[in-house]
């Protein structure tokens, strides 16, 4: 068993600038507010720092996982004994690379990028202004909103190997798809990623942000700690819908139930556990098939 105080202690030797913490509670890093203690949590600034992190990880064995802004994350109520290294608000910077072109490293959320595409007079990233994930997470699983997708404007994503090794794969090595890429299949992080945009006035931008976001607080449960849709986009028809037919607003288990403003999300009403919602995802899934014959798959990623 990995002993960790001795695994920091090896960490900090070999990266003194490198924020750790002991026993951090993973409520504080998802947005669903749930999960217990992650043994050793690992907040790398910069690219080198993340390498060199994962090199350790690589001589010693241990498999750490990786977080970025936990919009999308259901943590264990035991917490994980286990390294997790954190994106968000870490591996951060933004830069023009060309007239059209941004570069966003992954702990960047989705709305500062949009925010800083349009200050360039560049648009294609409006979807993203209020999709709360990373870009790393974004990237990852191909968000998208509103009609707009990761992949519609991504030209390719720097990536990092298990071995700390770091390099640039294509739009079409990413294999974009439906709420998924070939990173989902593959043990690579996340670290930077590009974006063809096109030129258009920061006011035309910002408008069609605020229309969106608009549409967003009129629509979503947006006061109420969740994870964003709970559920995929089912052949045949919008899982919100199928919910909302079968009579589901409001169901509840525990702390855990479907929204009543939107039948897609799944909310934490307070002290859910991550035991309620999977029971509630469960539960809904079952009554949907019941009575419509469809299949609904969470969208929520289950630790």
């Amino acid at each position: 068993m990995l002993n960790f105080t001795e695994f920091s202690n090896l960490i900090s030797d070999n990266i003194p600038n490198l924020k750790l913490e002991r026993d951090f509670p993973l409520a504080k890093l998802t947005s669903f507010r749930i999960g217990g203690p992650a043994a050793l949590a690992a907040f790398p600034k910069t690219e080198e720092e993340l390498s060199r992190l994962l090199k350790l990880c690589a001589e010693q064995g241990v498999e750490p996982v990786i977080l970025g802004a936990g919009t999308n994350v259901l943590a264990p109520d035991a917490g994980l004994d286990k390294l997790v290294i954190v994106l968000k608000d870490a591996l951060e910077g933004m830069e023009q690379v060309c007239d059209t072109c941004i570069r966003v490293m992954a702990g960047v959320t989705m709305s500062r990028a949009a925010v800083f595409a349009a200050g360039l007079n560049l648009g294609g990233l409006e979807f993203a202004h209020g999709i709360p994930g990373t870009i790393g997470g974004g990237v990852y699983m191909n968000a998208g909103a509103y009609g707009g997708e990761i992949k519609d404007v991504c030209t390719r994503v720097r990536i990092m190997e298990p071995d700390g090794t770091a390099r640039w794969i294509s739009r079409e090595e990413a294999a974009f798809s439906y709420r998924h890429s070939c990173l989902e299949d593959n043990p690579w992080i996340v670290v930077a990623a590009e974006f063809e945009l096109t030129p258009r006035p920061e006011a035309e931008v910002w408008a069609k942000m605020k229309e969106l976001i608009g549409k967003r607080r009129a629509s979503q449960p947006l006061d109420l700690p969740s994870a964003g849709s709970a559920f995929k986009r089912p052949v045949g028809g919008y899982a919100a819908a199928l919910i909302d037919q079968t009579g589901l607003k409001g169901f509840r288990i525990g702390g855990a139930a479907v929204s009543e403003k939107h039948a897609g999300f799944v909310v934490n009403l307070g002290g859910a556990t991550a035991a309620d919602v999977q029971e509630l995802l469960q539960q809904v899934s079952d009554k949907v098939f019941d009575r419509t014959g469809i299949r609904l798959e969470p969208e929520v990623r289950i630790w």
